[in-house]
């Protein structure tokens, strides 16, 4: 072989290489991001949640502390990702500390502040088409289905994981009634904590559903909040039950 020839092959093998960087493939298309928990990870279809699609989360009851647990656990998500994570969100009235103690740093969070529904969903698609980013967050109450295809292609187009906190119109409406394409979605609810031998306030605990993923069943467990490092925890003597009796969304 020549040594044009040899170049020309290494310049096409090096084109290559870069396009498949720069391709959905290469920034997340197939990658899986595992909870590190066995009792979590085995009953979810992909092993873990897929990295380039729509996940959804609500709290399971009105309330600031289902609301809060429910905001957590994708913060605690998105925290796991290296790199800015940008929130979109009505108005800003996230808590800094809160966040920051369930592994979402103040100096990894970019916020959009939208005002309206629509926006908050275009901002979203727009940052998951960039690819730039750890995590797409944002914060909606009216989510149209034609709108979560969208957000589906937009995560799978850039590689980076959409989460959306469906929020509520009203104190009785179920946040996930509605039909969606996400890829899973969940119920968060604040739980007793664990008694101590001695006065004071255990670790914050979580009821977390499943109430529907695409291509498994649906469960819950009862689980530790996120601690600074963004990871959740199995309590010991927990115990889990088959979420089939819950309402799939």
């Amino acid at each position: 072989m020549n040594p044009e020839t040899a170049r020309i092959e290494t310049m096409a093998s090096l084109r290559a290489a870069v396009q498949a960087l720069e391709s959905p493939a290469g920034r997340g298309a197939g990658a899986v991001l595992p909870f590190g928990i066995d009792a979590v990870d085995g009953r979810l279809a992909d092993g873990g949640l897929a990295v380039a699609a729509l996940h959804e989360a609500a709290a399971a009851r009105g309330g600031l502390p289902d609301e809060a647990a429910a905001t957590l656990f994708l913060a605690a998500i998105a925290a796991r990702r290296d790199g800015p994570v940008l929130w979109a969100l009505g108005r800003r009235d996230l808590f800094a500390p809160g966040l920051a103690g369930a592994g979402l740093k103040p100096n990894r969070l970019l916020y959009a502040e939208c005002g309206r529904d629509e926006d908050v969903l275009a901002v979203m698609e727009e940052g998951l088409r960039h690819g730039g980013l750890a995590a797409i967050v944002g914060e909606a109450r009216r989510v149209p289905m034609a709108a979560t295809r969208r957000l589906q292609l937009a995560a799978e187009e850039g590689g980076t994981p959409a989460l959306l906190l469906r929020r509520r119109r009203k104190a009785d409406e179920d946040p996930l009634a509605a039909p969606s394409a996400a890829v899973t979605r969940w119920r968060i609810a604040s739980a007793p904590s664990a008694p101590l031998p001695a006065a004071g306030i255990g670790r914050a605990r979580w009821h977390v559903a499943l109430a529907r993923q695409r291509g498994g069943e649906p469960h819950d467990w009862i689980l530790e909040a996120a601690n600074a490092e963004a990871r959740l925890a199995l309590p010991a003597g927990a115990a889990h039950r088959a979420g089939a009796e819950r309402k799939a969304a």
